[in-house]
């Protein structure tokens, strides 16, 4: 990154009082910061566009987080913008003598004003933008029914002028370890002086990339992995070791109660019992099975998914009217709404199986085990259909699929295509797809013409449905084959629209009109989009339900759309709803 040139003034130019305020304070600021004032344009461009709305409402400390990150990034582009500029440009413009002549002569205090008035006009532009955000922040929040966020969005400005001033002496740092490295070359191995910076650049860069991957990355996830499987061993308070049978890590079940990890013992532990299911269908119920193996149920993913179907032929599980494969997100967790619904839709008649595959929660998982995570979704279901193959066809149980998440992803992972899936389901849900999910993928590029991508519709809806509303789960008629497959997915998930891809190519779903719960504001910028969605994906649960990554209130719908069991009546409806939402609450509370 280049400085701004400070060189002495011509002979003959006129110099202004050295007690001058404006000179002393650009002095200043040159001595101390030594800025690229092309290079802080281009900053305070991508700044204002990182104020712009993203998918979420975001509070001052994100806000400044992600606005600093972008600003850095356009003082880096300006920086290169202006190398280029003096590089290829200047050499090659010829000016008049008498135009020169007058640049020579100019008053030195004229180019410090210019300097400052950018300097000023840069410091507005970022207050006003801010103000402005808040406004767009308040408009998300009404479109999502919940409170404002902190708008104090002063501190948005200050904390990412101190990323930005962090980054910045972090990359001058790296630039003078480059130059340390050139002369090392130039004057020990005797490379010329022409190569020895490129060479010092690309040995830097190696080295920062190997570090990275060989080093640090593994040191990272190994501590990580440290950190999150103590997590693991963690035991809820409220997680109490199952009597009934139909349990893992039951006093009978073949695998321990220890080894089922923090996400599979409040799984297992907190099933609805037959009494509670009866209560709520007004009908006898039986209890309802869960399967659970942890990643120290046993030795390897192979011996995982043998235990688990060897505990669901211990339960019995094969003789129930229903029987759902899950693909856990990466702590090994299962929504326990999904898992309810489908319990009380059908009197607890009913096996769930799930394993767990990484101590990690998605979001590194999904750095690191995403790998994982499909093939543990493949061999769980090969190894249950296979089993569920041999019974004959008029005795076996509803085959269901369901992930979620990381888990979607998992779970896609058992299959090759939609033919693949037709053949060998009896339904599928996938709630809150990565944008990376193959199988997604490859549906929503081929939907219908003239359906958007936030809610397309495939081949008329014969077999796969995407939906973020209870009433988009019957689009675009009532013909819709067996098996039913589902994707819900909120317009405003970071999850289902983050991709790589933004960082240079507009996605369709910001040239389309925006969802509901989108700000109509929210518009597709090189770059700043990209870490702008990035930046929501923490916080993707921590909206209000029916946005974001929160899919609670529509997923009773979606199961009923896929498996509706005769007797499931829209009063029925209702009582699963009510129960589902109060033990949702509990949960939060306890958990």
């Amino acid at each position: 990154m280049t400085t701004s040139e400070t060189s002495s003034a011509p002979t003959g130019a006129t110099v202004a009082p050295a007690d001058n305020p404006l000179l002393r304070g650009v002095h200043l600021v040159e001595r101390f910061f030594h800025p690229n004032y092309t290079g802080l344009l281009v900053a305070t461009m991508l700044f204002g566009w990182s104020l712009t709305p993203s998918l979420l409402p975001r509070d001052w400390f994100f806000q400044g987080l992600i606005s600093g990150i972008n600003a850095t990034i356009g003082y880096g582009l300006g920086c290169g913008l202006a190398w280029a500029w003096r590089r290829w440009v200047v050499p090659r413009v010829t000016v008049p003598e008498q135009i020169a002549a007058r640049w020579a002569r100019r008053p030195r205090w004229t180019l410090m004003a210019v300097k400052a008035l950018i300097v000023v006009a840069c410091v507005v532009f970022a207050v006003l933008m801010s103000i402005q955000s808040g406004r767009w922040q308040r408009e998300i929040t009404d479109l999502m029914g919940m409170a404002p966020v902190s708008d104090s969005y002063a501190r948005t400005v200050l904390l990412g002028a101190a990323v930005v001033g962090l980054l910045i002496w972090i990359a001058r740092a790296v630039r003078k370890l480059v130059r340390a490295v050139a002369r090392g070359l130039n004057q020990w191995i005797r490379v010329p002086a022409s190569f020895a910076r490129p060479l010092g650049v690309l040995i830097v860069v190696i080295g920062a990339v190997l570090l990275f991957n060989g080093v640090l990355a593994k040191a990272f996830f190994t501590v990580a992995n440290s950190a999150f499987s103590a997590r693991n061993s963690h035991t809820s308070a409220h997680a109490i070791q199952p009597t009934l049978p139909e349990r893992s890590g039951s006093p009978g079940s073949l695998a321990a109660w220890e080894t089922l990890g923090s996400e599979g013992r409040w799984f297992v532990s907190n099933a609805p019992t037959a009494l509670a299911i009866s209560q709520v269908t007004g009908k006898p119920a039986r209890e309802p099975i869960r399967v659970y193996a942890g990643l120290e149920s046993a030795d390897g993913f192979e011996a995982q998914t043998d235990l688990a179907v060897a505990e669901l032929e211990r339960t019995k599980a094969f003789e129930r009217k229903v029987l759902v494969v899950i693909s856990t997100t990466g702590t090994g967790w299962v929504d326990s709404t999904s898992a309810e619904s489908v319990e009380l839709m059908f009197g607890g008649d009913t096996a769930l199986v799930a394993t767990q595959y990484s101590y990690l929660p998605s979001a590194l998982s999904f750095l690191s085990d995403r790998d994982k995570s499909m093939s543990m979704g493949r061999m769980l279901f090969d190894k249950v259909y296979e089993r569920w193959s041999t019974l004959p066809e008029n005795a076996r149980p509803k085959l269901l699929v369901y992930g979620e998440s990381l888990g979607s992803q998992g779970s896609e992972g058992a299959f090759s295509g939609l033919a693949d899936i037709r053949n060998r389901t009896d339904g599928v849900l996938w709630v809150g797809p990565p944008n990376s999910n193959r199988l997604w993928s490859e549906f929503v590029a081929r939907r219908d013409p003239g359906t958007d991508e936030i809610t397309p519709i495939f081949a008329d809806g014969l077999s796969v449905r995407f939906a973020a509303s209870a009433d988009q789960l019957a689009r675009p008629s009532d013909k819709w084959t067996d098996p039913r497959i589902v994707y819900l997915q909120h317009a405003s998930d970071p999850v289902v629209w983050w991709s790589p891809d933004l960082l240079f190519s507009r996605p369709d779903w910001l040239a389309e009109k925006r969802g509901p719960d989108v700000s109509p504001a929210m518009s597709w910028y090189p770059i700043v989009t990209f870490w702008q969605v990035a930046a929501d994906l923490p916080r993707a649960q921590s909206v209000s339900n029916g946005h974001g990554h929160n899919y609670g209130n529509l997923v009773p719908d979606a199961w009923a759309a896929i498996a509706r069991p005769p007797d499931y009546t829209p009063e029925l409806a209702q009582r699963i709803r009510l129960f589902l939402e109060e033990s949702a609450a509990t949960e939060h509370q306890l958990k």
